[in-house]
């Protein structure tokens, strides 16, 4: 019998008396006043939508005792007849088990319970609807969807299609020491007035240590729909600094295009991708047609994300043309393989940039150039966090993202947990005698490249070990832009590695 189980039933025998009193005197009431009904028929919406929902070869058994999550002195069992709620060692909750696939009682018993916790912690005491329908989600999903989780209202979901978000400014993510660490800082946002380079380490929000705090905590704090301060403490290259931000407008644009004229050549196309969007497409496709005589194509997947499919495969078709890009996987049995409907506009020799904040769909993306003999992957690995989202609507006006999908090559290689690695590794060829060195061996056919993209079977922890992600974001960009323009501009090179 697992612990927990052992905790909540050694907590009902020290009440004999309950248990042996009529059903009446040991079963709790629902009471459900006109707030209580509103937010349970919340919770049993839900719940019916988490139901319908397909995860990729997962199947999702909606158990109401993931709740216990939300507070350690809280244990919860459900018997199959009776739900009990056990805090500490006082039984405070004790319900019938709710009729298969009766949404209302589910919900009805969720917000009892909830009720119940929120009476013995002040931290639940003190949310919100939004926030409080957030962490149940999350404690719903919690060991099937990690990243997924409630939307306030749809409404907003609209906003950040037009590119408008209410932010301090950065992009960040636990780095493999457990460490918040900034990945990218959006251009004139309060984040970059305030000098936050991407590597920087936060330490503290608002006084709080972050290593205590949940992902879902920080996010709210980085990210919201309204304005708000908060006080950072940052670890530094320089040492430690100490900011405070208030969450502003910021305008995003998905993809930027720079072309870097060369002297004696036709120039190098830089195209950065922010997020995989029809709107980046659009602005790909205008800067094909605009520089369709240059050297070389870099695209950027670097900080690169996305969870459209029919996107991504149009990006990627630009470049390819008819041939699979991915394949989406909602089941264990099912794909749906996912073939651009165009021809390519350019066959221009490309470098692809990855790291290890490229992800979802730009990962599928950066497959179709290996698996195609499209492009050169130089970098480090992407992230390996290969879902993409189901934005499922709910009554009340909000809605569910949910990540259920799984994105795998156009071969049907898998991508989640696993990622793509690239042919030249940039955090081993980090100054110029290095690079010097590696450009000599690959034209004197030294080059003892591996591509670990064909065995599946070695070991993803180990690879990342031996090309590990680079930290400075400055030094980075120098030694991607220096590699990049001195393959493109070199046939033989360019060719050596395409043939590997």
């Amino acid at each position: 019998m697992n612990l927990k189980y052992l905790l909540v039933w050694g907590g009902l025998f020290l009440f004999p008396s309950i248990l042996s009193a009529s059903d009446a005197s040991v079963q709790n009431s629902i009471i459900q006043d006109a707030e209580t009904e509103r937010i349970s028929n919340v919770f049993a919406d839900i719940y019916e939508k988490l139901d319908s929902v397909k995860w990729a070869g997962k199947n999702i058994d909606i158990v109401i005792e993931s709740l216990e999550s939300l507070n350690p002195k809280a244990h919860i069992a459900a018997t199959g007849e009776r739900i009990v709620l056990v805090w500490g060692d006082e039984l405070v909750g004790n319900y019938p088990y709710p009729t298969e696939k009766n949404w209302k009682e589910y919900g009805q018993i969720t917000t009892a319970l909830i009720m119940n916790m929120r009476e013995k912690d002040a931290n639940l005491r003190s949310l919100n609807d939004v926030e409080l329908y957030n962490v149940v989600v999350n404690a719903l999903l919690s060991g099937i969807d990690e990243n997924g989780g409630y939307i306030y209202s749809k409404d907003a979901i609209k906003e950040n299609d037009f590119k408008m978000l209410t932010s301090i400014g950065f992009d960040g993510g636990r780095d493999e020491y457990g460490n918040f660490r900034v990945m990218g800082v959006f251009k004139d946002s309060p984040a970059d007035i305030a000098g936050i380079e991407s590597g920087d380490i936060i330490s503290e929000i608002n006084g709080k240590r972050v290593s205590q705090m949940k992902d879902s905590e920080i996010s709210a704090v980085l990210v919201g729909y309204n304005s708000g301060t908060s006080k950072l403490k940052l670890l530094t290259p320089t040492g430690n600094r100490n900011v405070s931000l208030r969450r502003a407008t910021v305008v995003l644009a998905d993809a930027d295009v720079i072309y870097r004229a060369l002297d004696d050549k036709d120039g190098i196309l830089e195209i950065i991708i922010h997020k995989i969007s029809d709107g980046a497409v659009n602005i790909v496709n205008e800067a094909l047609a605009k520089h369709n005589n240059t050297s070389g194509i870099i695209l950027d997947l670097r900080t690169s994300l996305g969870d459209d499919e029919k996107a991504a495969a149009k990006l990627a078709g630009l470049f390819v043309g008819k041939k699979p890009v991915m394949r989406i996987a909602e089941t264990s049995f099912d794909e749906l393989e996912v073939v651009p409907g165009g021809d390519a506009v350019t066959d221009a020799p490309v470098i692809v940039l990855i790291s290890d904040t490229t992800r979802g769909t730009a990962e599928a993306v950066a497959s179709a150039f290996y698996e195609n003999k499209r492009g050169v992957l130089i970098g480090t690995p992407t992230a390996g966090h290969s879902r993409i989202a189901s934005i499922i609507d709910l009554k009340n006006g909000g809605a569910l993202e949910l990540f259920n999908k799984s994105v795998k090559t156009g071969q049907g290689n898998t991508l989640d947990g696993r990622g793509m690695f690239p042919l030249v590794c940039l955090s081993n060829i980090r100054n110029e005698s290095q690079q010097e060195a590696f450009f000599l061996n690959v034209l004197n056919g030294d080059f003892n490249a591996r591509d670990y993209n064909k065995n599946v079977k070695v070991d993803v922890k180990s690879l990342r070990k031996a090309c590990p992600k680079i930290t400075s974001g400055t030094d980075e960009d120098n030694i991607a832009t220096a590699v990049s323009v001195k393959i493109l501009t070199d046939k033989k090179i360019y060719q050596e590695l395409m043939d590997l």
